[in-house]
C-alpha cells in the first residue's frame, strides 16, 4: 500500500507540471507571417510538440505553413520560411453559396460534396441542363454574407484536378458526408 501511495503522488506530481506556451489569439491564414498579436499565452501540462513561451522570438516573423486556428497551441512545424498549404496536388476554391445551400453550421475541417443546385426561377428539368459531377473536398473556410441575404462564400480544398470543376458549378450546394471510414447513419 505504501509502494501505491508514493507512485500515485510522484505520478499526480508529473500530471501537474504546466508550462507557458503559444497558443494562437486568432485565425492565421497559410503564408501570413505572424505578429504578436496573433499569439498568446497559456499554461497548460505538455511534455513536447509545442512552442513554449522562452521560444516566441523564433516564431515570430515567420510564416504559417498551415492554416492556424484560433485557440489551438502552436507547433513547432506549423511555422517556417514559406507556407505548405495547400498540400501538393490540391487546390482550394472559393464558392459563392446562396443562403440555403449549406448547411448553417457548416464549419472548417468538414468533408463536404458540392453539387450544382437549381437556378433561380427554373423548375429542375428546364432546359438541358448541364451535368457537372459533384466535387468532395474539406471546408478551409466560411465567412458570413458581406450583406443580408447575400451568400456566404465556402473555401473548400478539392483534388487540383477536381478545382475547374467545382468552379463551373452553378449555384452550388454544400453536403456534409460522414467522416471518412464511417458508414453514413
Amino acid at each position: 500500500m505504501l509502494v501505491s501511495a508514493v507512485g500515485f503522488t510522484l505520478a499526480a506530481q508529473v500530471v501537474g507540471e504546466r508550462e507557458e506556451v503559444l497558443v494562437l489569439a486568432r485565425d492565421v491564414p497559410a503564408g501570413r507571417v505572424l505578429k504578436p498579436g496573433d499569439l498568446r499565452v497559456v499554461e497548460v501540462a505538455a511534455e513536447a510538440g509545442v512552442v513554449p513561451v522562452s521560444e516566441r522570438g523564433s516564431v515570430l516573423g515567420r510564416q504559417a505553413r498551415v492554416p492556424l486556428v484560433s485557440g489551438s497551441l502552436l507547433a513547432p512545424g506549423q511555422v517556417g520560411s514559406k507556407a505548405a498549404f495547400p498540400p501538393a496536388g490540391s487546390s482550394q476554391v472559393a464558392l459563392a453559396v446562396e443562403s440555403g445551400g449549406a448547411p448553417t453550421e457548416l464549419s472548417r475541417g468538414e468533408r463536404v460534396a458540392v453539387l450544382s443546385g437549381p437556378a433561380a426561377g427554373k423548375a429542375p428539368g428546364d432546359e438541358a441542363e448541364k451535368t457537372v459531377s459533384a466535387v468532395v473536398g474539406t471546408v478551409t473556410d466560411v465567412r458570413k454574407p458581406e450583406s443580408a441575404g447575400g451568400p456566404r462564400v465556402v473555401t473548400v480544398l478539392v483534388e487540383t484536378g477536381a478545382a475547374r470543376r467545382a468552379a463551373q458549378l452553378d449555384h452550388p450546394r454544400v453536403v456534409v458526408l460522414p467522416a471518412e471510414g464511417r458508414e453514413a447513419p
